[in-house]
Order: C-alpha cells, then structure tokens, then sequence
C-alpha cells in the first residue's frame, strides 16, 4: 500500500510517521522543508521538498493533507478524495473517546480546561488537535490503546475527516474567519457543523445566533447558555449541568463572561466523561489561563504588557479589550484573512499601533493609530507612547504568518522583547 503525504510541519510529520507504522510506503511532500524532516528520510519515508511537479505522482491508496494546504493546491486537486490526520488517527485509535471542541475563539482555553480535568481521572489522557498537537503522532507513539483525548479540532481539520465520531461535540460560537480558505461566511460555518451528526452529544451554545440559526434540538442536543434556559446554566452563581450543581462562580481564578461559558463547557463535558465533580471543581479552582490568550507578562514604569498573541480575528481582540478598564495601547496586525474589523470600532483605545500585512485596513478602523513595519518596532513607538498606568495589549486580531511562523512565534517575540526592557 502507498500513502502520500501532502505538507509537512506537525502534521505531515505526524501522519506519515502513523501510516508508515501501519504498513504503508510513504511519501510526504512539502513547499518548504520541516523539523523532523531529516528523521523521517533515516526511517524510510521519502521526503520531496518540491510540491509544483505534480505530473510526476503515480496512484495511491491513501491521500492525506496538512490541514494547512488549501484544497485548490494543484497537487491537491489531482485526488478525488483527500484525508486529514485527524481521520487516520481516529480510525486506527478504535478504542478511544474523544471530547472535541470548535468554535471561532476560546477553543485553546476550553479544551486545555478539559484536558486538566481529564487528567484527573486518568493521568495518561490526552491533549492535541489545533492546539498545536498532531493527534496522529501521539496515536503513532500510544498505539490502540483505551484513553480519553481532549481534542481542540478547527474548521480545516473537519475537512476529509468523514468518520470522525467524538463523544461529545461542544461548538463554542461562529463568527465570520477565514475567509481567505472558504469561500463564504456559510461555507465556514458548514464546515464547523460536520461533527454534530455522529458525536454522542452535541453541546450547542445558544447564545450564538449563527449557531443557534443552523443548528436544532434533537435528543442528543445540550443547549448551554448564560442568559436562557438551558440544560447547561448559570443560576444562582453556580453552573449547572440539569440539575447538578457543578462550580460556584467564585472559585474561578479567571475572568470575564467568556471564561465563565469556557468553564461551563468544560465541566460539563467532564461530568459526561465521568469526571467527578471534586475533581471538576479543583481543576476550575488552580487554572490560571493559557499561554498567548490574555497573558500577563510584566510591568515596567507602571506600565502593564500582555500578550494575546492567540487573538487570530477581530472577535476574539474583542474580548480582550473588554477585560481592561484602563487606557489601552493596542498592538494589532498581520496576515490579511479577507475579514472585516468593523467590531473593533466602538472601543475607546488611546493608541493602535499597527503592522503587517492589514495595517491599512485596521487603520480605517482606529482614530489613533501609528503605522510601522513589524512588532520590534510596534514595542519601540509603544515604550515611547506608554505612561503609567497604561496597558500594552498585544492582540492583532489576524493570524501570524505574514511574518511569522505562529501565533507562538509572534507571542514569544513580544515577551522576549517586554524582557529586554528592564
């Protein structure tokens, strides 16, 4: 059997490890060379790091792509049907159960809640998917064997991955995102909605009104809400799942009403996993954020930095301005995703310094803005503008990879330079 591989990075390192492990020859081929590259080739797998010449691929039994490489790839238009490593993964991984969360924002911070919580039950539960993990490496390194995952799954993931079946499906919100990939708002939004069918339960959050407009109640359905009646609620400053007291809000170290829903989601796919509930609680209790999304990095001369480097869309900086009470320097920009930043506008920002590739778009939004080329000299203008008592929000409200590898990438550079201020 021949497996070909279209893409490296985590991915299609991790796949092609998976299928070579289940019997196939494989080759990957990628635009760019990848860590893991060169260990890849030593196992056998025939690396090509040339994806234009697509005349010289034969037929294969199994075709797999990065979730990265859009479909209107030439080679990747040449295969009628085309997987991702989700698929493989959950196809060999028979006797796992998987708890998979989507949404436009806070995927990252509810499924790394649920994951703590998972691992309470069991110390060996895993953690994966769009969250920077390929499922398929750690399936490749665990085998089939009984484990819960955590998997935060994008709407690029759910493309070519037919026979996925979670457990539980929770779809946080659906706002308009990657524009660039699809070809419409619905094309999108229909693309988050391909796990609802064959998940165990599907917990729905009926505060979206796109997600409450495409979506319906049937028996496998848990609305959860923070304003109407639900079967997941808030009530009395305690979540509830039916009629189980989960958390009282109080215990929550994080803040703001996303949070709150996030825990809410979380626990409550927990309590579906058979977490028990003085575990629910003790994880909610000690959790302090993830890294990237509202992180406190230091203060410097009075003057507050935080990284929210994992902002990728307006809607999710958004969020991050409404945590802040105190005069904010915005530090936005990056890759052009063909969305609009109207949602930015009502927010009373002292300053928007702006770089990368939709600056000029962002500035039609901010009545203060600065423009400059890149991050380094975003901080530089910062430090200069910055008085005490202010914050210095990094959340660019695009994607990273006009200049930079990740969103990782982008928020590490930040805190590197917040360092070098001292």
């Amino acid at each position: 059997m021949k497996a070909l591989v279209i893409g490296g990075a985590k991915s299609g390192y991790g796949a092609s490890l998976l299928l070579q492990k289940l019997g196939y020859e494989v080759v990957l081929v990628s635009r760019d060379d990848f860590k893991g590259s060169e260990e890849l080739e030593n196992l056998g797998i025939k690396v090509i790091l040339d994806d234009t010449e697509t005349d010289v691929y034969d037929a294969y039994d199994l075709v797999v792509k990065n979730p990265g490489i859009p479909n209107n790839h030439q080679l990747v238009k040449r295969f009628d049907t085309v997987y991702n490593e989700i698929e493989i993964a959950f196809n060999h991984h028979t006797k796992g159960k998987y708890y998979a969360i989507s949404g436009t924002n806070g995927k990252t911070t509810t499924t790394t809640l649920l994951h703590e919580m998972l691992k309470r039950k069991s110390e060996g539960a895993l953690l994966a998917g769009n969250i920077g993990i390929a499922l398929s490496e750690m399936i490749y390194k665990l085998g089939n064997e009984p484990v819960d995952v955590a998997l935060e799954i994008s709407a690029f993931q759910m493309e070519g991955a037919p026979n996925f079946a979670p457990e539980v499906y929770a779809l946080l919100n659906l706002t308009p995102d990657h524009l660039d990939r699809f070809k419409d708002e619905e094309s999108y939004y229909k693309a988050k909605l391909t796990p609802i069918k064959k998940a165990k339960w599907f917990i729905r959050n009926l505060d979206d009104k796109n997600i409450a407009r495409l979506t319906i109640k049937d028996e496998h359905t848990l609305d959860v809400s923070l304003s109407n009646d639900a079967d997941i609620y808030i009530q009395d400053g305690a979540g509830y799942f039916k009629e189980t007291k989960l958390f009282d809000l109080d215990i929550l170290k994080v803040v703001g009403e996303h949070n709150i829903f996030n825990a809410l989601v979380a626990s409550s796919m927990a309590y579906l996993a058979n977490v028990a509930i003085e575990d629910i609680r003790y994880v909610l209790s000690n959790f302090k954020g993830v890294e990237h999304r509202l992180e406190y990095v230091d203060e410097i001369d009075g003057v507050r930095y935080y990284n929210d480097s994992k902002a990728t869309n307006p809607e999710s900086t958004e969020v991050a301005l409404k945590s802040f009470d105190q005069s904010v320097i915005l530090l936005a920009g990056g890759y052009d995703k063909k969305i609009s930043f109207d949602i930015l506008k009502d927010y009373p920002i002292k300053l928007a310094i702006l770089y990368g590739e939709s600056k000029y778009q962002l500035a039609k939004i901010f009545k203060n803005y600065i423009l400059v080329e890149n991050l380094e000299e975003a901080m530089k203008v910062a430090q200069e503008k910055s008085t005490k008592g202010d914050v210095v929000l990094l959340s660019p409200a695009c994607a990273s990879y006009d200049q930079f590898e990740n969103f990782e990438t982008r928020g590490n550079l930040f805190k590197d330079i917040v360092k070098s201020l001292k």
